[in-house]
């Protein structure tokens, strides 16, 4: 497990790598919806499988038909959006197998979805995955890991605000 950059003192919500490769900065992701935070802050990861995961538990709030995206509503209110490669919507479910559907009350680790990597490159798609918070003013902070991560370790850790 990588080094965070902070220390996080109280409730802390840690959101799990969805898949295996290398966490990089989301502004390499060649899409400026993702690259600038338009729809949320988070991580890019590159993929070295094609094996995705629920980040946490929660409940499948929204999962694409086509298999390309879905997100986790967390019990602690974050919202997270799993998007595998860009564009990949225009593949109409091509080289996608979903394993949970919308609605799903969901566990950190729990398959939700298989893709053929190499035959989503093959058609010139990119596969590097958007790991995003939806919602990340409803926390007090957000530290992305970075570099080489595994399926489940921690990947962006958040910080619940304070009750006032």
């Amino acid at each position: 497990m990588g080094i965070f950059s902070k220390v996080f003192h109280g409730n802390t919500i840690e959101i799990a790598a969805p898949v295996s490769g290398e966490i990089v900065p989301i502004q390499r992701v060649p899409d400026p919806v993702f690259s600038e935070e338009m729809v949320g802050k988070g991580v890019a990861i590159i993929p070295e499988d094609g094996r995705f995961y629920a980040p946490a538990d929660g409940e499948l709030a929204a999962f694409f038909p086509t298999g390309h995206a879905f997100c986790v509503l967390t019990k602690d209110g974050a919202e997270v959006l799993v998007h595998i490669g860009i564009d990949t919507v225009k593949l109409e479910g091509r080289h996608f197998t979903t394993h949970a559907a919308k609605g799903d009350t969901v566990k950190k680790g729990q398959l939700i979805a298989t893709v053929d990597l190499e035959a989503v490159k093959s058609e010139g798609f990119e596969i590097i995955t958007p790991v995003i918070i939806t919602n990340p003013d409803n926390f007090s902070s957000l530290d992305k890991k970075e570099g080489k991560v595994a399926q489940g370790d921690a990947a962006i850790i958040l910080e619940k605000q304070e009750e006032k």
